[in-house]
């Protein structure tokens, strides 16, 4: 066995260093003992994590290390070092979602996504940073994560943390959450690959909620692979959390027939004039190289989703305020403004303005089930625009239209609860990564995974990393 870490060993894949522990050519302590020195070397500028747990970090690696070399691999994550968003409980550290409130929460027990990571050999290194509750802004008292492509650029809401340590190569892969976009912008922010599964694919026991119909738990990776891999551990059904889902339909992050004869919607309307130069070239030249993979391009009119982005705000806010109803407004001094503003609205809205929302919902959902009667799947961007500076995003709060533009394309599936893939599609060029989306009909993330892990093998976008 190898006695020290090769340079760049930080910048692997999760399933290529997962071979290189299999094989004893490294050892699952060296991996751990180098991703804490980076993290100390390297977090202190980066700001990606809220907790190391490197006493339990290197035991658990200890561990993995005798189970490997007495030949007992418990599969892809064994021994793999990841970290985990701080909305999810953990039994050594406190999880405190991005809140002062709950800094010094100490659950007592992990959520059943980490359990499941645990289960299988994962190496957990500590918690990620987060925004305050999961919604669109950092708590005053929290240093926000630093994007490692460019400090003057976003990192992506609400997984901030994840997507950063991630990129930096300050693990191998993090468990994250999406209610409005919060897998996905971090994502296209910093070039890596995520998964936002069907809503109750994977249990939410254990995580801090911000609006529990729309959120979702799932991966951040470095590429389609990874993050199926970790897929095939978290999903499945959990008693304590009865809204998951207990079937199947197939494995969750692998199989699936291949890209040759996918029928992939796009939209040119949708991905207009109104769309960055930059995003608008991303998309295309994503689908011609699935058209060159063998799918069929099919040219469509997505629903109007509109009236969904519109809603999406008032829905997260009325279940924010039934979420915090335990501390808002009794502790409102403990919240900042953006949060304490959203609680707010949600407790304003009416019952009668709440059911036209589920009432609109449930036709956006049909309407996309009817979509998916005619296509396998649908590219879209990720956002509309070009990566967004810190200047750019701070004028959100003035300019409302904006945010609806961003969450034009990630918002409406979190209402229908549909599985979508993010991946890298190119770069700006500054040298700044793009996302594209697919999104599948519900149950289908092995296509998903199939087919980003198509785009993957003949695409080097995903293996290109900050200059950190």
């Amino acid at each position: 066995m190898s006695t020290a870490v090769a340079p760049g060993l930080h910048y692997l894949q999760l399933t290529e260093l997962s071979e290189l522990l299999r094989t004893r050519a490294v050892s699952p302590v060296e991996v751990t003992r180098a991703q804490l020195d980076r993290i100390a070397a390297l977090d202190g500028t980066l700001a990606s994590y809220v907790t190391v747990i490197a006493d339990q970090a290197l035991a658990d690696a200890e561990r993995a290390c005798r189970e490997i070399g007495a030949g007992h691999h418990r599969g892809v994550l064994h021994g793999v070092p990841i970290a985990i968003k701080d909305l999810f409980w953990t039994k050594d550290a406190p999880a405190a979602a991005g809140m002062t409130i709950y800094r010094d929460f100490w659950p007592g027990q992990d959520a059943t996504a980490v359990a499941r990571l645990r289960d299988a050999g994962a190496v957990i290194l500590g918690k990620l940073q987060m925004t305050e509750g999961a919604y669109s802004d950092h708590h005053p008292s929290v240093t926000p994560p630093v994007n490692p492509w460019d400090a003057a650029y976003w990192t992506g809401i609400s997984s901030s943390g994840p997507a950063v340590a991630t990129a930096a190569g300050l693990c191998y892969a993090a468990l994250a959450s999406d209610t409005g976009g919060s897998i996905r912008w971090p994502c296209a922010a910093t070039g890596l690959t995520g998964i936002k599964p069907t809503w109750g694919r994977v249990s939410r026991h254990g995580t801090f909620a911000l609006a529990p119909s729309m959120d979702h738990v799932g991966p951040i990776a470095r590429s389609a692979t990874d993050a199926a891999a970790i897929m095939h551990v978290i999903a499945g059904a959990d008693p304590a959390d009865p809204t998951s889902l207990s079937d199947p339909a197939s494995d969750p992050g692998t199989g699936g027939s291949g890209v040759a004869g996918l029928r992939i919607g796009v939209d040119p309307g949708w991905n207009g004039d109104d769309v960055h130069p930059d995003v608008q070239a991303a998309v295309s030249q994503t689908a011609e190289t699935f058209r060159g993979l063998g799918a069929r391009i099919v040219e469509l009119t997505a629903p109007d989703v509109s009236h969904a982005v519109a809603d999406w705000a008032p829905l997260c806010a009325v279940e924010a305020a039934v979420a915090h109803q335990a501390t808002y407004p009794a502790r409102k001094d403990e919240y900042g403004p953006v949060l304490a503003s959203v609680l707010e609205a949600g407790r304003a809205v009416t019952g009668l303005g709440y059911q036209e929302i589920l009432l609109r919902r449930m036709t956006l959902r049909g309407q996309f089930a009817t979509l998916f009667e005619t296509v396998d799947l649908l590219l879209t961007p990720v956002q509309p625009f070009a990566p967004l500076t810190l200047a750019e995003i701070q004028t959100l709060g003035e300019r409302p239209d904006l945010i609806l533009q961003l969450q034009r394309y990630t918002a409406p599936f979190d209402l229908t609860g549909s599985p979508t893939i993010t991946l890298p599609g190119g770069f700006t060029g500054t040298g700044l990564p793009i996302g594209i989306q697919l999104v599948a009909p519900h149950l289908h993330e092995p296509r998903l995974c199939t087919t980003a892990g198509a785009f993957q093998s003949t695409t080097a976008w995903h293996r290109r990393h900050p200059p950190t």
